[in-house]
């Protein structure tokens, strides 16, 4: 129950503090609950589910939650946006199943094609780790040629635009981080 009730807390975005103050409790009992050190009264896990919107149930199954963990194997992405021409970049999603993430993971394949496609932004910041191939990052003032195993995090606010640079269109792993103080609703636009 105790890391249950951390990771319950942080998904909630509440700090010790709050969750102590919304169940009643103090910081200092509710830290030794999350810590294994206390258990706590029916009374007190009622009150627990209640500030976290769970069912109390969720508080004491040894089962690890699926929404905790979510396993994407290669052959499961899925297809998103058109991408259907030669000069399209393709997209694969990763954990499209998992609700209310920080993080939006895709696959990119950008294309070969010459054409520059416009150059992109968004809140947030972007993270890009290129898998397979070459690839090469664009923003107005800086363009950044990448290998297998090169990255860059960036301001996902500068605009920027990525396109394959070898033979065939490079295979590359995108992260994006929304700004968090933006709608709960709101997924950032693919690059």
């Amino acid at each position: 129950m105790s890391s249950r009730v951390r990771v319950l807390r942080k998904q909630n975005r509440l700090s010790l503090e709050a969750l102590a103050e919304r169940v009643g409790v103090t910081k200092s009992y509710l830290s030794k609950v999350e810590r294994g050190l206390s258990d706590p009264s029916i009374s007190t896990a009622l009150k627990l589910a209640h500030a976290l919107n769970v069912d109390v149930g969720r508080l004491f199954s040894d089962e690890v939650e699926p929404e905790l963990i979510t396993v994407v194997r290669a052959d499961e992405r899925t297809p998103m946006g058109a991408g259907a021409g030669p000069g399209d970049t393709r997209y694969e999603g990763i954990a499209t199943g998992l609700t209310d993430k920080r993080m939006v993971p895709f696959m990119m394949h950008p294309p070969t094609d010459p054409a520059d496609p416009p150059f992109k932004s968004h809140a947030g910041e972007e993270y890009l780790f290129v898998h397979e191939g070459t690839a090469e990052l664009e923003f107005p003032e800086r363009t950044v040629a990448l290998g297998p195993g090169d990255s860059v995090y960036f301001n996902s606010a500068l605009p920027h635009r990525c396109r394959s640079t070898g033979g065939r269109p490079a295979a590359v792993l995108v992260v994006i981080h929304d700004e968090p103080s933006g709608p709960a609703d709101h997924v950032p636009t693919l690059p």
